[in-house]
């Protein structure tokens, strides 16, 4: 049996491998179709906006880190109005502009803002704030299941774009 290697070279070798790996994805990203990458974009928007905002939630009924509610005189302004300003802004946005280019970066709010509403869907449905109650899973099926959608919505672009291309080289 051959002696294991010293530590430094074990560790030299790890941060070759982190680098590779990142540039196989950053190339992957790249080599993606613009669906592909608007869909990757807002897949992962939606996931780290929706454990961002459990997190903070958690955090301000804690009553820890520099977090606190936003209110306006004495209504309490829920995290769901945010969302539906970012979602309808950067839809509108690439609507009106209608650029493939940006569409994969507006992605990024649109799924924040989506994240942000499907997060308190309990509340939309109960008009009550039941986040931390029973009722309050129902966000969290809808958000679960939202990525899950999400993730699927993303492979079958890939699917297609694959199909696209071996029956448009076989036709053609």
């Amino acid at each position: 049996m051959p002696a294991p290697a010293p530590a430094r070279h074990l560790l030299r070798g790890g941060g070759v491998a982190a680098r590779e790996t990142v540039e196989v994805v950053r190339a992957g990203y790249r080599a993606g179709s613009a669906n592909e990458t608007a869909v990757f974009n807002l897949f992962v928007s939606f996931g780290a906006t929706f454990g961002v905002a459990r997190a903070i939630t958690h955090s301000i009924r804690r009553g820890v880190g520099p977090w606190r509610n936003v209110k306006v005189g004495r209504r309490h302004i829920h995290h769901f109005v945010w969302g539906i300003l970012l979602a309808l802004a950067s839809g509108g946005v690439s609507i009106v502009l209608h650029d493939e280019r940006l569409d994969d970066w507006l992605a990024l709010p649109f799924g924040a803002g989506a994240a942000l509403i499907a997060d308190e869907t309990a509340l939309i449905v109960e008009l009550s704030d039941v986040y931390w109650s029973d009722k309050g899973v129902l966000s969290i099926d809808v958000s679960l299941g939202t990525m899950t959608t999400l993730a699927c919505s993303w492979l079958l672009v890939r699917l297609v774009r694959r199909g696209e291309t071996t029956v448009l080289r076989v036709s053609g």
